[in-house]
């Protein structure tokens, strides 16, 4: 693979058409959107939506025990609650490519970013448990589709610059995570408030809307040309594929372990000695420490023929890190942080990896589906698995083994994934 090229090699492209093109839409007449005003605009919303991805989740998760307290969620709510992210993520992601192949990916991402907005607004407004569920799912739903189309949209816009381009959005959603998690509980407390807390995030989803109106409304004039112009793309089916599969699992035991990070790392350092001011400083390290490695890992794997080296690479620092908090938890801990936050740019090398192994937006958005949706079913084993081994045995030697066994499945699916292919050519 050849390195993607300078600022002065080549401008960044636009898409000859705002459809989903395929095989079949190569005689398609082109409509040009320049430069400034379609590949710069696409960029600004893509960051702007990045920023979004994550803070209605981590938010929450901030403020879980005083929304339970406000709305009266039993235990058993709260636990749905919180496993909710993951059923939407696999749930309705996979609904993606339908939607997409019925509307230009513009519009459906104004109508994504709509309903986070909504949803955000209106479960800090009731008083119902059954509508905070309802409401809490309608955002995650936006959430979801969004999740699945911003491979596409780099696929379609940057395919010069996927690594760059991949790496500028997961840094902005691994800094939009860390923001929300990190602000929501003084944003409460400064308005006397869980939901002002929670609601502030509805803000910046609106602000997210407005880069794609214009988009859309360019998008549907340019489908419509299309479609009288050329015949359907050709379908694709990651599912039946070799490469669709291991992309999933590759997805799904690098998303296991994170949530199971992301859930259980401050109770470690907890069990090992430290105070939970000092155990939660810990955990965000591991969130602040990914953002530069968000940002570099897609160009480094956009420079590589071969993924192999990256895939080995991140599973040495994963490995090191677990073994590190099973045998000595408390002094080295910033070390085993360090190498938390390396071993999870997992995350951002199999987002850019979804544009690499694609030819068309239309294969990329059908294996971004795929691999996301499969993948969040395994990744909520995860923090619930780890939470059973944590409770039977009494210690993290047998949570921290069966993560060493999701690494090793990881590791396995990456070597599959790290040759050059694409989807197209397996379907």
């Amino acid at each position: 693979m050849t390195p993607p090229p300078t600022a002065t090699e080549a401008p960044i492209a636009a898409p000859t058409t705002d459809v989903t093109p395929g095989p079949a839409l190569a005689a398609a007449p082109a409509r040009t959107v320049s430069p400034v005003r379609g590949g710069a605009l696409v960029l600004v919303g893509m960051l702007l939506v990045a920023l979004n991805l994550r803070a209605a989740v981590t938010s929450l998760g901030a403020l879980l025990d005083e929304v339970r307290g406000g709305l009266g969620l039993s235990g058993t709510m709260a636990g749905f609650v919180t496993t909710l992210p993951t059923i939407a993520f696999a749930g309705l992601g996979a609904l993606t490519p339908w939607l997409v192949r019925r509307w230009p990916a513009a519009r459906v991402l104004v109508l994504a970013m709509l309903a986070l907005t909504v949803g955000q607004v209106l479960r800090v407004v009731t008083d119902s448990a059954a509508v905070f569920v309802l409401t809490s799912a309608l955002a995650l739903a936006g959430i979801a589709v969004a999740n699945i189309l911003l491979p596409m949209l780099v696929k379609q816009y940057f395919s010069h610059r996927t690594g760059l381009v991949t790496g500028a959005y997961t840094m902005t959603l691994t800094a939009g995570t860390t923001v929300a998690a990190a602000s929501a509980v003084p944003v409460a407390h400064a308005f006397g408030s869980w939901r002002a807390g929670l609601g502030v995030w509805a803000g910046l989803a609106a602000v997210a809307v407005l880069p794609w109106v214009p988009l859309a409304l360019r998008a549907g004039r340019a489908r419509r040309a299309a479609i009288l112009a050329a015949a359907a793309p050709a379908r694709v089916r990651p599912g039946r594929t070799r490469l669709g599969w291991a992309m999933a699992i590759y997805f799904g035991a690098q998303s296991l372990s994170g949530y199971a990070i992301m859930g259980w790392l401050a109770q470690l350092f907890r069990d090992a000695g430290y105070s939970a001011e000092t155990a939660g400083l810990l955990l965000a390290g591991v969130t602040a420490l990914g953002v530069p490695v968000a940002l570099v890992m897609p160009t480094l794997a956009g420079r590589l023929r071969t993924l192999r080296p990256l895939v080995l690479a991140l599973t040495v620092f994963s490995a090191a890190s677990y073994l590190g908090l099973a045998v000595a938890p408390h002094g080295p801990a910033p070390l085993w942080v360090l190498l938390l936050a390396l071993g999870q740019g997992a995350f951002p090398l199999i987002l850019t990896t979804i544009g690499l192994r694609a030819r068309t937006s239309e294969g990329t958005v059908a294996l971004s589906a795929f691999a996301q949706s499969t993948g969040y079913v395994i990744a909520a084993l995860g923090p619930l698995l780890v939470g059973i081994l944590y409770e039977v045995t009494g210690g993290w030697t047998a949570p921290i083994g069966f993560l060493l066994v999701a690494l090793a499945v990881q590791t396995t699916a990456g070597m599959v994934i790290a040759r050059p292919r694409y989807i197209e050519d397996e379907c």
